[in-house]
């Protein structure tokens, strides 16, 4: 999980930190500038914004309306020394608003938000080994297209190193003169995009010929096995693609758990 905690005051900052110690959290702390906030918000997946009321130079409730007007979905907790409700807040507001932490903060209110926000934010679990199949909260997840599917597949294949267009032509579309690989390639990145869309699962950034895997909520047997040599590896990986065959000598020598 990846939130934004927006706080004029150090010690207050230094004291969230402090309180999520442990946990499975990404913080990224503003102080109150404001552009530098919406800019980070622009180019990472966040899955939350904490933010102080009161600040000298940023109105946290102006600044969680302008977030919203960017990110529908956002969740909002508003962190406060006054007595806040949802209903000094404006109407928009209210909807993303998950609470309110109150300073000094308690420990068990902030995990009570951390765990509502998990909850909002859908897991895909990424099958590797044999086929390929993903699931999202234990569902089967439909691509639209088969290359939308595998393009995804090679976007887990790379681990979270990014997937630049020529190299997704050349594992995918070798055999197209290069303008029919790039009109392939643009439609299988909008499928993609649409299939995750749906979903809710925003973990793929799609930049200017490039794409990159936000791994923060994927689950992946493949990166597991590298990491741990834990999984049900049995010498077939992604066996549908001939591509995939380049990752198995890599996959052999790792000695299984139950080896060592």
């Amino acid at each position: 999980m990846k939130v934004v905690v927006v706080d004029d005051e150090m010690y207050a900052l230094q004291s969230f930190l402090s309180e999520i110690v442990g946990r499975d959290v990404e913080c990224k702390f503003f102080r109150d500038d404001e552009a530098s906030i919406l800019n980070y918000l622009r180019q990472n997946k966040v899955d939350a914004l904490f933010t102080d009321i009161g600040m000298p130079n940023v109105d946290g409730v102006k600044l969680a309306e302008e977030v919203v007007a960017l990110f529908t979905e956002m969740p909002v907790v508003f962190i406060t020394g006054m007595t806040v409700t949802s209903a000094d807040l404006p109407e928009a507001l209210r909807r993303n608003t998950l609470g309110f932490l109150y300073k000094p903060y308690n420990a068990d209110k902030l995990a009570e938000l951390l765990n509502l926000i998990a909850q909002r934010t859908p897991t895909l679990y990424v099958r590797t080994f044999d086929s390929f199949d993903c699931f999202v909260d234990g569902k089967l997840l439909m691509f639209s297209s088969a290359k939308a599917k595998e393009l995804f597949a090679l976007l887990i294949a790379y681990n979270g190193n990014s997937l630049t267009m020529a190299d997704a032509i050349a594992h995918l579309w070798q055999n197209a003169n290069v303008d029919k690989a790039k009109v392939l390639y643009r439609n299988a990145v909008f499928r993609l995009r649409k299939t995750l869309n749906e979903v809710g699962v925003d973990c793929v950034g799609f930049g200017r010929a490039v794409l990159t895997l936000d791994k923060t909520h994927v689950r992946c047997d493949y990166w597991d096995y590298l990491r741990l040599g834990e999984g049900a590896y049995r010498g077939e990986f992604l066996k549908n693609y001939d591509w995939s065959i380049v990752y198995l000598p890599e996959l052999d020598a790792i000695p299984k758990k139950t080896e060592r």
